[in-house]
């Protein structure tokens, strides 16, 4: 009974957060993308921090009256898993077999989507803000059952670094939820469709493989890493939050406003007369330097909680490069198509991808 329950658990929490984000009060903004055949730009309306609070202040409640112990999810992790892969299918075949094909391959349909941006009740529930709101909340919960499992197995010799560790995959998950509709402007939305690679990507990858460095140390005892190892793993991940979050907070400005400043970087820009692009600051210092950002915050994360040689917990900023590094490539190819001459002329600008002065 409990793997049944287990297996229906992120089911649940899915369905309980959909309805938290119909009915929760949020501002409506209007997005960067625009309706399909129009110049009209889609509405978005935007609760996912409160959404995240209410859920997590349900969740607490039900292990504090004693319904659910404070590790259960640690406890059926795998069935949950399990559940999270089936509904994530579900998902990506409705999104995709009802409606009209878009690629020759319906494999390629199926992974990629067919759909842009579905919206439900002009702009209330979205699915790509929805599913990304799902995945940082169950995210969230398992970090925080895997932590009490811990802390309920070695007590005082708990590992320091993995109570750590959770508080700065919290920060990450209430920095982009505070920063929504920033998130709007990004690659994601405007040039991605909704199918498995999204779907099941937000509803079982996200909170399953991205607790990976804590699924693998919750049973393990302390490897008594120096403060020293704790402090460093807290710089890089700091250091990326710099780099991911200034990157997006400079596109955001300037695509809102192109002559605002943002962090008194005043905008350099190069144009053909009818493009824009952005050649200085953080956008200055490599063509996607918010990718290296992420795979800073995600190694950051490892090296907090110690057991470096463990691969296990690398799976997580590795993830990231065999992601993003293949992304930047086509992106560049949707660039040079895009832009033409104007990006060649961007690469002389902009010589690197990621990392500055290396790749």
């Amino acid at each position: 009974m409990e793997n049944i329950l287990g297996f229906l658990a992120p089911g649940i929490v899915y369905t309980y957060i959909f309805v938290l984000n119909a009915i929760v009060p949020g501002r409506w903004v209007i997005g960067y993308v625009t309706k399909t055949g129009t110049d009209e730009k889609l509405k978005y309306r935007l609760n996912g921090l409160l959404v995240l609070f209410i859920t997590l202040a349900t969740w607490a409640g039900l292990c504090y009256t004693g319904i659910l112990p404070w590790d259960w999810f640690y406890t059926v992790r795998w069935a949950a898993l399990f559940g999270a892969i089936f509904f994530g299918l579900v998902f990506s075949f409705a999104l995709v077999i009802p409606f009209p094909k878009v690629k020759s391959s319906f494999f390629a349909d199926f992974y990629l989507g067919r759909l842009e941006n579905p919206q439900l009740w002009g702009g209330r529930i979205d699915a790509k803000m929805y599913l990304y709101l799902i995945g940082a909340i169950m995210l969230a919960i398992n970090i925080y059952s895997f932590a009490a499992h811990h802390y309920f197995q070695f007590g005082e010799a708990s590992n320091i670094g993995l109570f750590v560790a959770a508080g700065l995959l919290t920060y990450f998950i209430v920095d982009y939820l505070t920063f929504e509709e920033v998130h709007l402007y990004t690659y994601d939305f405007f040039a991605e469709r909704v199918g498995f690679k999204l779907g099941w990507g937000c509803i079982a990858f996200y909170p399953f493989f991205y607790s990976i460095p804590f699924w693998s140390t919750a049973a393990l005892d302390s490897p008594n890493q120096s403060p020293i190892v704790i402090a460093l793993g807290i710089l890089v991940f700091f250091s990326g939050w710099s780099l991911a979050r200034g990157a997006n907070m400079q596109k955001y400005y300037f695509k809102r406003d192109p002559n605002k400043r943002f962090l008194g970087i005043k905008p350099e820009t190069i144009t053909d007369g009818q493009r824009t692009l952005l050649v200085n600051g953080f956008w200055g210092l490599s063509r996607h330097i918010n990718y290296l950002g992420e795979i800073l915050m995600a190694s950051g994360i490892v090296i907090a909680i110690g057991h470096i040689l463990l691969p296990w917990p690398w799976l997580y900023p590795l993830y990231y490069v065999a992601l993003l590094f293949p992304r930047q490539i086509d992106d560049d190819k949707r660039c040079a198509e895009k832009y033409g001459a104007l990006w060649d002329e961007y690469l002389k600008k902009v010589p690197f991808r990621i990392i500055p002065k290396i790749y």
